[in-house]
């Protein structure tokens, strides 16, 4: 049963009563989906509404839905009878013009239709010129426009979800990716496979999207959102994946199918045979079939899935700081275990003490190598390719906690978690150059500067004519100098060095430098402490930082799992005891009753801190490249 809401305000009033229920189209409409949203069959929507002709509807449009509906309130929204246009300066950004303007972003994008194609410098943007007269300041203005014609607005909620039917949902206006995505089940990729577009328009308050189809079984993945200070956004790769038996590869602006033959190592005609539609050429967001996957590994027999934690608790040579990391990284392992018993999974786990390195030959021995199917751990690189040597005749899956150098990258039994730290570094080069403006760069590098020299090399191939100065310290990130004026300018620093104490001078220089001249940018690969401890005084040197996992303590599956394990254990969770739910559980989500985890590797998911989005290498294993965008935005 529909329940009626009338929404009042300041700008709403009512204009009367009527016995026909109305639609204002929107965009992503058309005849089909307005028919299934209201029961009725198109053809009498046609006769319902003899102006429509070859199924054509515009934007605005009021559509009489039926043909003897109960009694309705229906709204009409005055626009403001002025609009104006903005010309775009450097780093303004949709929620920089929602903030400055006080104008909700939904209002924006309806004077707005297609605002993400139209961000770059020098572009127009629709505002009321009101509020442009009253917050723009120095802001450019192009001109007035025609203002809008008052629309009037059917207003209805269904009582439980606010859905067109059970397959679809009428967008509201406080939806965003991430409260999709979670309510219903959803990873932000299929969410853009169900509805072509939604990716490049965004969100379009009243518009009905898909969230149903084949692609309605997989874990929900988490999606940028905006604070008032910070916003914190994740990183999505959507190249390389494992679909059905085939490595497959979704292409990406400027590739070229010569570049696609050199990094996979396959020849035109096998290319060709896979995906025959490539004849007809690349286009951007086709998913390609690569080559055929190898034989994965399969259980032998039995229901329960055999599994192996190799944790170096260190017993033998009473290593207590390995020991408190290997019973952190347990407990957090044992909550996961038990809630995927707790669904029905069988499991059957042995924990072995895998000692130390040097020690470490003796804990092989205590894995049944024709009777396991998942190993996890252990976490030295050595005692990994120790593991992978023992088990190669077999294939079992081993995953990495915290190993991930690249001659682990050849074995295509191996999933590595931790993401490699070029990766966060190509990140860093992107974020300074849509960030650069002629200023002078800063990297701050650790000892051996060999990230300081990629980010150099990249920064210097990526913007023309860049001035970039590798510093031992913070305290060498000087500002510039205004040639002509002689005034001090605004510069950018990348912090290269993950040491804690480096991090502090970091923050304290940023934050100093800040207060001489605006506009100074920082930008770090690692998250240190500092970063939380000062959101404000950092704020303004609009620091921009990666960290691999954060809690979102406002979700409902983080407060669930934080309450369980107080529960459990009386106390919050240590970072080693997250790491090991998350990995765990992350794991044996994956694992069907025949152990064949790597068909369901492409799947993206978030657990409780922590985001996994595999990578088949070209080489074989299975890289984690999730990590997570921190931005701290100026009050």
């Amino acid at each position: 049963m529909i329940r009626k809401i009338f929404l009042l305000s300041s700008l709403i009033t009512f204009s009367g009563l009527y016995s026909q229920k109305m639609h204002t189209v929107v965009k992503g409409d058309n005849p089909y989906n307005i028919s299934k949203k209201y029961g009725i069959s198109v053809d009498e929507l046609y006769k319902l509404n003899p102006k429509v002709k070859d199924g054509k509807i515009t934007l605005g449009e009021v559509l009489v839905v039926n043909k003897s509906g109960a009694t309705k309130a229906v709204a009409t929204e005055k626009t403001s009878s002025e609009l104006g246009k903005i010309i775009l300066q450097p780093k303004q950004t949709v929620y920089g013009i929602t903030k400055q303007y006080q104008i909700s972003e939904a209002e924006l994008r309806k004077l707005n239709p297609n605002l993400d194609s139209h961000m770059k410098i020098g572009d127009e943007v629709v505002l009321p010129l009101d509020k442009i007269n009253k917050f723009g300041g120095s802001q450019p203005v192009a001109s007035n426009v025609p203002a809008a014609n008052p629309q009037t607005v059917a207003v209805e909620v269904k009582a439980e979800e606010n859905k067109a039917d059970e397959d679809s949902y009428q967008i509201q206006e406080k939806d965003n990716y991430y409260k999709l995505t979670r309510k219903f089940k959803l990873t932000q990729k299929e969410l853009f496979a169900l509805n072509p577009g939604l990716e490049a328009r965004g969100l379009q308050p009243g518009e009905i999207i898909k969230i149903k189809g084949e692609f309605s079984n997989t874990a929900a993945v988490e999606e940028p959102k905006a604070t008032p200070v910070s916003e914190v956004s994740t990183n999505t790769y959507e190249t390389t994946s494992v679909s059905d038996d085939y490595v497959t590869y979704t292409v990406q602006a400027g590739d070229t199918v010569f570049g696609i033959l050199n990094k996979f190592g396959v020849s035109l005609d096998e290319l060709l045979n896979l995906n025959p539609n490539l004849s007809q050429g690349l286009k951007t967001g086709m998913v390609l079939k690569i080559k055929k996957l190898d034989a994965g590994y399969v259980k032998k027999s039995g229901d329960a899935l055999n599994v192996v934690l190799m944790l170096p608790f260190g017993f033998d040579t009473d290593d207590a700081r390995a020991r408190t990391l290997s019973l952190d990284f347990l407990a957090g392992a044992k909550l996961a275990i038990e809630r995927n018993a707790a669904k029905g999974q069988k499991l059957d786990v042995k924990v072995i003490d895998a000692g130390n390195e040097a020690s470490f030959k003796n804990s092989l021995t205590q894995i049944n190598a024709g009777n396991t199917d998942l190993i996890i751990g252990p976490f030295f690189k050595s005692s990994v390719l120790q593991v992978l040597d023992y088990v190669k005749s077999n294939k079992i899956p081993v995953v990495a906690p915290f190993a991930n150098t690249d001659d682990l990258l050849k074995y295509d039994n191996l999933i590595l978690i931790e993401t490699n730290e070029m990766v966060y570094a190509d990140r860093i080069v992107k974020e300074v150059k849509d960030a650069y403006s002629d200023q002078k760069i800063y990297i701050v590098a650790d000892d051996d500067r060999s990230k300081a020299n990629y980010l150099k090399t990249n920064l210097e191939k990526t913007i023309r004519n860049a001035s970039v100065n590798i510093v031992n310290s913070p305290a060498d990130i000087q500002l510039d100098k205004n040639m002509m004026t002689g005034q001090s300018a605004p510069v950018i620093a990348v912090l290269a060095n993950d040491k804690d104490s480096v991090g502090d001078a970091f923050a304290n220089q940023m934050i100093t430098l800040s207060k001489e001249v605006a506009n100074v940018k920082a930008f770090s690969m690692y998250y240190s402490p500092v970063f939380e401890k000062k959101v404000d005084e950092l704020s303004a040197a609009n620091l921009v930082y990666l960290m691999d996992r954060k809690i979102d303590t406002e979700g409902d599956f983080e407060k669930e799992i934080l309450a369980a394990y107080k529960q459990k254990y009386c106390k919050t969770p240590s970072k080693y005891a997250v790491i090991g739910f998350d990995v765990v559980n992350d794991m044996l989500s994956r694992e069907n009753k025949k152990g064949e985890i790597f068909k369901q590797m492409n799947k993206v998911q978030t657990q409780l801190a922590t985001k996994f989005e595999f990578e088949k290498t070209k080489n074989g294993a299975y890289v984690n490249k999730g990590y997570r965008v921190v931005r701290l935005l100026p009050n």
